[in-house]
């Protein structure tokens, strides 16, 4: 799959892999898309818009902006039943995830979500049927700790901001998710995805609630669909941490 393909406009066509989850997780999240993707947002028709973050191909995300998007995207993910490993030096900003995932039969905590520190851990094996998302939460430049090596397994990298040190990722990535960017920032921007004026200049007025999707032969602005449950869980739409 092309990365130009990892966001489509939704429809009905497709089978996605079956899951069992929570009713109340169920009720956090939006629906699912075609190929298995997530409804993420919706685009200028308001028409909704699915990314394919979980796929049979190693896959790499970007998300510049904060937490907020980041925790929706896990979410979404624990919601079609993705093993979620968070690596965070800031594990008090996502037990939210844990919390979402509720307890297990036997009362403990379920291992859907795994909140470590920033070391190297051995992962649990990705298959189709249990899919595996990754966090890296290091910051602007983060190292690389876990990159994807299989099918199934995809590792989102959290970046609070553009840092020139942080290209050879943010190039690396088959999917950059961008929320707003002051004017140096999305100066850097331009500089490393070759960006015109137009575009550059979009970065520096997105709304809260907006996201652009970049990618290869991908630019789409799109505004983020937000669930009243999951304003329960994450609050409101923000940018930033």
């Amino acid at each position: 799959m092309s990365r130009s393909r990892l966001l489509d406009a939704h429809s009905q066509s497709g089978i996605a892999p079956e899951f069992l989850v929570s009713p109340e997780m169920l009720d956090a999240v939006s629906p699912s898309g075609d190929r298995g993707g997530m409804v993420l947002g919706s685009g200028m028709k308001n028409e909704p818009l699915t990314v394919s973050v979980l796929r049979p191909a190693p896959t790499r995300i970007v998300c510049v902006g904060g937490l907020y998007l980041a925790r929706q995207v896990a979410l979404r993910a624990m919601a079609t039943g993705a093993w979620v490993v968070v690596a965070t030096a800031r594990p008090a900003a996502w037990q939210v995830l844990a919390r979402a995932a509720g307890d297990g039969p036997d009362g403990r905590p379920t291992p859907l979500v795994q909140i470590r520190r920033l070391n190297p851990v051995e992962l649990p094996r990705a298959t189709e049927d249990g899919p595996l998302l990754v966090i890296h939460d290091g910051g602007s430049t983060p190292q690389e700790l876990f990159p994807p090596r299989s099918a199934w397994q995809t590792t989102v990298y959290v970046l609070p901001y553009l840092h020139p040190q942080a290209s050879t990722t943010a190039n690396s990535a088959d999917l950059v998710l961008l929320q707003r960017q002051p004017v140096g920032q999305a100066q850097l921007a331009a500089r490393i995805w070759r960006l015109p004026p137009p575009l550059v200049q979009q970065l520096t007025t997105l709304k809260d609630d907006q996201v652009v999707a970049l990618g290869r032969n991908l630019w789409r602005p799109l505004r983020l669909i937000t669930t009243p449950r999951e304003k329960q869980i994450l609050g409101p739409v923000r940018r930033g941490d």
